[in-house]
């Protein structure tokens, strides 16, 4: 079965073939939603970083569930409102948060949120198992996740520091993350 799907199928088709988790399907959408929904994103949250990374979660929600109806006609519709919904309520969540930190009225201090040495030795762990599993990416998806995360870069920033499209750079870190999140999962079985 061929993973890549020609870029002129309808939303339709390719629902279907990311109900078959074909990851060329998946992509398909990300080109052709991925701009509007991260616009979208943006405009809500107000902030570029949690703009993109809302964009992600939507797509990746979008594989892991593959629950969209295939021959729903308004497949944009659905992604715009799942994404203002999404959006909305990490807004919520920021504010609860923010209001809970009001409320008791004090700083929390850094002794506070020391882990404990259980916690401590769980995420050495965790974190080890995590660098090792990026060791078995191809170097191009393993630096922009690398650079993503521990650098604090956005996806544009990586683009420009590697001089490569930005449409790569999401490519690269779309299928790194679906990579390492396999790889992980092989490990814990």
């Amino acid at each position: 079965m061929e993973s890549h799907s020609p870029p002129h199928q309808t939303d339709t088709e390719l629902l279907h073939a990311l109900k078959a988790k074909q990851p060329g399907a998946l992509s398909i959408l990300y080109d052709r939603y991925g701009h509007v929904i991260y616009g979208i994103a943006l405009k809500v949250l107000q902030n570029p970083q949690e703009a993109e990374d809302l964009t992600q979660e939507i797509f990746l929600a979008l594989w892991r569930n593959a629950t969209v109806n295939p021959n729903h006609s308004h497949f944009l519709r659905y992604l715009i409102t799942m994404t203002r919904s999404r959006a909305i309520d990490k807004i919520r969540s920021r504010s609860r948060t923010l209001n809970l930190l009001h409320r008791f009225g004090q700083t929390v201090t850094a002794e506070t949120l020391s882990p404990t040495p259980v916690e401590q030795a769980e995420l050495t762990e965790r974190s080890l198992a995590v660098r090792s599993a990026l060791t078995q990416l191809p170097d191009n998806q393993r630096q922009v996740i690398e650079m993503a995360y521990d650098a604090g870069l956005s996806q544009s920033e990586i683009a420009q520091q590697l001089d490569v499209p930005l449409g790569t750079v999401k490519t690269w870190t779309r299928q790194g993350l679906l990579k390492l999140k396999q790889i992980l999962l092989d490990a814990i079985d």
